[in-house]
């Protein structure tokens, strides 16, 4: 099952750059394993959107406190629900450069 987490950052640029390459590597580890669909910031640097894919809820809130995001307090807030894809342009998913 897909999950959406709509997270806010906290207002501590140090603390967001610091731990930022601990949180891509552990990223990429979910993405690896397929557990990570995807994951973006918005560009105003508020927070970040991603998708997992999880058994449960409570499983995606697991992913969510191992995230050094999580543990390094860069989240303030995290809204996780559960999500159904209905449309995908799979070729405006590809990041750029």
């Amino acid at each position: 099952m897909k999950f959406v987490n709509h997270a806010r950052y906290a207002a501590d640029a140090g603390k967001i750059a610091a731990t930022r390459p601990a949180h891509r590597d552990y990223l990429g580890t979910l993405l690896a394993s397929g557990q990570l669909l995807l994951a973006g910031p918005f560009t105003d640097d508020s927070g970040a959107l991603f998708v997992y894919e999880a058994e449960t809820l409570e499983a995606a809130r697991a992913l969510v406190a191992a995230d050094p995001f999580a543990q390094a307090g860069v989240f303030e807030h995290c809204d996780i629900k559960p999500w159904k894809l209905v449309f995908s342009a799979p070729t405006e998913l590809v990041p750029a450069g």
